[in-house]
């Protein structure tokens, strides 16, 4: 990485310190360090948890490896003075602090954003809870599956029985609003000088991801009933096996597409003006008939045809891949989006962050063994920190 690819880093010179565990804190900061700035990842003697959730990583946990490259780890019991004082010196030394421990715990001690903005006003201090600081549910230890629950995902997924999205959504969602909030802020402190409260709960951002099916809910028919494989609300939008048994996904957004579908695929003009289905409304309403023709059709066709046909009427397609159809998935090669990371247990192929601006390349990166640091940073940051104090 050159001078200048580190110089235009959008994020350079930022300092972030963040007192992290599992996903949500550090899934967030991991953002802010893709972007260029230094993080400060404090963990506790036995390490963050989510170092042992797997090994499946050579070794390493899939999820720590992924939430937490590009750090700094620094080991610091804060319990004891000696590590109290220590977290404290960072804290007073960084432009952003982070933190995802329960509202109590973080009031104990004495770092919940609200305290942490009033010591250092010129630190943007953010904290990511399952339910937020105030309510009757402010306490209640919240995983990402149990946010799932509580914000009707598993209502609204899988086909005849309640499920889980597959990934950890909830986390995300909080992790990606701390992100956002945090980089508004910083514009905002460019132009008052003055840091910032952050408060991110997960519940509350899994649940703005639930806008449409819960205002359909609340405003409309009712819940809706499970899909599964096919859309709740357009028709034909779902999976389809064609005769080399792959399957398929086939995308109809309306009415024009929808006659396309039916003449230059299907070879079913009539179908296109079918009472039944000429509206999305209507197919809605006959899903089940409609799917059960498109699937006659599909199903005693080549494969390759198929999907030629459907490039030319311009209706939109995608494979339904395994996990390891997507590790190999020409676009992702092609666009160098995977690349060796060193880690603790040696270099692996991992995802590039998908961000993509002008006049930078992201660094190259790395995920930290518990406690390795640059002792060199953390002088500086401790001494900026001592530098703000005395200025002020």
């Amino acid at each position: 990485m050159t001078d200048h690819d580190r110089d235009q880093a959008p994020l350079a010179g930022l300092i972030v310190v963040s007192m992290e565990q599992a996903i949500s804190a550090p899934f967030a900061t991991r953002q802010l360090a893709d972007l260029g700035a230094t993080v400060i990842k404090v963990e506790r003697p036995e390490g963050d948890f989510a170092r042992q959730y797997d090994h499946d990583v050579a070794g390493e946990s899939a999820f720590f490896v992924w939430a937490n490259r590009g750090k700094q780890s620094v080991i610091i019991d804060a319990k004891q003075p000696a590590g109290r004082a220590r977290l404290e010196a960072l804290i007073a030394g960084a432009d952003v602090f982070v933190h995802n421990l329960a509202p109590a715990a973080a009031q104990r001690l004495g770092i919940d954003a609200t305290t942490v903005h009033e010591r250092y006003r010129h630190v943007i201090a953010c904290e990511i809870s399952g339910y937020g600081s105030a309510g009757p549910r402010s306490e209640d230890k919240a995983y990402d599956l149990a946010i799932q629950a509580e914000a009707g995902v598993f209502s609204v997924t899988g086909d005849a029985t309640e499920s889980k999205v597959g990934f950890s959504a909830a986390d995300i969602a909080a992790a990606m609003y701390a992100l956002t909030s945090i980089l508004a802020a910083i514009v905002r402190r460019d132009r008052t000088g003055v840091g910032a409260v952050i408060e991110v709960s997960m519940l509350e951002s899994l649940t703005e991801w639930m806008s449409a099916p819960l205002y359909t809910a609340v405003h409309g028919p009712g819940q809706a009933p499970r899909t599964g494989r096919r859309h709740h609300a357009i028709a034909p939008y779902g999976t389809f096996v064609l005769g080399d048994q792959s399957t398929i996904l086939i995308a109809v957004q309306n009415d024009r597409e929808w006659l396309s579908l039916a003449s230059q695929v299907l070879g079913l003009p009539e179908l296109g003006t079918d009472a039944r289905f000429s509206t999305n409304d209507d197919r809605i309403a006959h899903v089940d008939e409609l799917e059960t023709i498109i699937s006659a059709v599909l199903a005693d066709q080549p494969a390759h045809d198929v999907r030629e046909r459907l490039a030319q009427a311009g209706i939109a397609t995608a494979s339904v891949n395994t996990l390891a159809d997507v590790w190999q998935h020409e676009q992702l090669r092609a666009r160098g989006r995977l690349r060796n990371v060193p880690t603790p247990s040696g270099p692996m192929e991992m995802l590039t962050a998908p961000f993509n601006i002008s006049l930078w390349q992201p660094q190259s990166s790395w995920v930290p063994a518990l406690g390795e640091h640059d002792q060199a940073t953390i002088d500086e940051v401790v001494s900026r920190g001592q530098r703000s104090d005395r200025a002020q």
